[in-house]
């Protein structure tokens, strides 16, 4: 017999889990005394949110389960942000949040989660795949297993237990349960799919962050390069598609490049779309009189098929690796209509970027480019930071930039780093955040430097929201509340927490900021002190 706090210890252990992020809190303490006890390291993060971003982080490098842990009350709702954020992330993270002993339940409790206080069960409910309230010891085998069945079926995502205190402590009969295997099946009609893609007339392949959940990047790369069709990325589809590949276009949308803006606008007779549930920030800039004719959409979850474009669509349904195996398997290669192509077709002369001082955002970014290592992972925060990347970033290797262009929280790309750090120490991490993100969780620095992850972030600052501020500009004719009246000074406040810091002005002294932060085994923060007068690459959307 041991006590429900052990047992999740153990698994955690067992499963390969040796960081779990959170905040302690009276409930909660048990298990994470029993995870210290377990050789499992409690990452003492600087805010819930954070925590939850750390985890996704860590699940999305190590390929297993994340874990957040958050006490109850205003812990768990603390929580909710970061999960969803994992949801859209498509992320198994394991939420645990706790509450007083059910014993106590219906008096008044500080801090209470039952349906008597803040009901953390239901608040997770529209944020996690599965949230449930463990009451009783014996139905918390069941509860797990669904859980953990829940977070790995169809979609990956996030789930969520609340466990009473007085049950945390409870002992029951010892098991061993292993992680779900995800098993897909093969869709029904590819033959009508591959007889789709072999007709003749102007094809694109556009590809979303759904390949990044697949690891299915050689795959999307040998349907392009058998039937010689060009591939464009949504913004969080960057990173799945090299951008010197003789047939990238880049990215549509926001942060879209002139590329493929010039490619689709005469219309297209097929898209093939491939991961992505082709939201506003993904179609913007594309007229209606654009649309392709036909659609052939593989994704996972049938949600949003056919509703972005209604234009004749085949769904695709299941795993994205495994349909494109299935459908290589049936084509005869002597059949296929290659399209002809050309890339210098729709090259668009760049405008000729004017050094200022400050810095321009689109050099400090081909600075970046040009001085991150081929397999360095960056993490793009949500600002316009990310769309100048989205567009003159280069990706040297399919599976190193992530980037939400759906839920799109401020500052969560700081925890997911730092997360994904921790569970792959060896791997070059490299966040790309803003000044508006960093004074959201820019704390969570302080939780880098203490657990010696060393990722280099890259805080781009002009001393204001710049994506609201341009929109509504431009939108509204004004902008209010975008301005920090007080510019956050980003290198005096990274050195505050132990990190080392750099300032920049130029593109040079960026250039040099990054040859010494690769260098360092530390935590490092580069401020880039950009032209806050630059127009973003984010005026497509309305």
């Amino acid at each position: 017999m041991k006590k429900i706090s052990e047992i999740l210890a153990i698994h955690f252990k067992r499963w390969g889990i040796n960081h779990v992020f959170g905040i302690p809190g009276k409930p909660v303490t048990p298990l994470i005394l029993d995870l210290h006890h377990s050789g499992i390291e409690f990452v003492l993060s600087k805010h819930e949110s954070g925590a939850g971003f750390e985890a996704a982080g860590y699940a999305l490098m190590n390929r297993k389960l994340g874990v957040a842990i958050g006490t109850s009350g205003p812990g768990g709702t603390n929580l909710l942000t970061s999960a969803g954020q994992a949801k859209a992330s498509h992320l198994p993270v394991l939420f645990i949040t706790g509450h007083p002993s059910i014993k106590d339940s219906g008096r008044a409790l500080g801090q209470d989660s039952t349906m008597f206080g803040t009901d953390l069960v239901k608040m997770f409910e529209s944020v996690t795949k599965f949230s449930a309230r463990v009451e009783r010891a014996d139905t918390f085998k069941s509860y797990f297993q669904h859980a953990l069945e829940k977070a790995y079926s169809g979609v990956k995502g996030p789930v969520h237990l609340s466990v009473a205190a007085d049950v945390l402590a409870e002992r029951i009969p010892e098991f061993e349960m292993d992680l779900p295997e995800a098993v897909y099946p093969v869709a029904s009609n590819l033959d009508k799919c591959r007889d789709i893609i072999n007709l003749p007339g102007k094809k694109v392949i556009f590809l979303g962050k759904g390949v990044h959940s697949s690891r299915a990047y050689r795959e999307v790369k040998m349907l392009a390069e058998i039937f010689n069709i060009p591939v464009m990325t949504t913004p969080g589809g960057k990173g799945v598609f090299e951008s010197d590949h003789h047939l990238s276009l880049g990215a549509f949308g926001l942060g879209g490049t002139e590329e493929s803006s010039a490619y689709v606008e005469c219309g297209l007779d097929l898209m093939i779309v491939i991961g992505t549930k082709l939201s506003d920030m993904s179609l913007a800039g594309l007229k209606p009189s654009q649309y392709p004719k036909k659609v052939i959409q593989f994704d996972m979850d049938q949600t949003f098929i056919g509703k972005s474009m209604e234009v004749e669509t085949l769904p695709i349904m299941g795993d994205i690796q495994t349909n494109l195996h299935a459908l290589f398997d049936k084509l005869d290669y002597k059949e296929i209509t290659k399209m002809p192509f050309d890339i210098r077709d729709y090259k668009v002369e760049a405008p000729s970027v004017e050094i200022k001082s400050p810095l321009s955002a689109v050099e400090a970014v081909k600075v970046m480019s040009a001085a991150l290592d081929d397999d360095t992972i960056v993490f793009g925060d949500d600002g316009s930071h990310t769309f100048y990347a989205i567009k003159h970033y280069g990706i040297k290797r399919p599976g190193t930039f992530f980037f939400d262009d759906v839920f799109g929280t401020m500052g969560h790309a700081i925890g997911y780093s730092i997360g994904a750090q921790m569970a792959k120490p060896d791997a070059k991490i490299v966040c790309l955040t803003g000044d508006g993100c960093t004074f959201m969780h820019g704390t969570e620095i302080s939780t880098a430097v203490n657990y010696g992850a060393n990722v280099i972030f890259i805080v781009f600052n002009n001393g204001k929201i710049d994506m609201v501020d341009t929109g509504m500009t431009l939108n509204l004719g004004k902008a209010v509340g975008t301005v920090y009246p007080t510019m956050l000074d980003v290198q005096k406040f990274a050195e505050s927490m132990g990190a080392l810091s750099f300032k920049c002005f130029d593109a040079e002294e960026l250039r040099e900021a990054i040859e010494k932060a690769k260098l360092a085994k530390a935590t490092v923060v580069i401020e880039a002190m950009v032209d806050p007068t630059e127009l973003p690459p984010t005026t497509k959307r309305g």
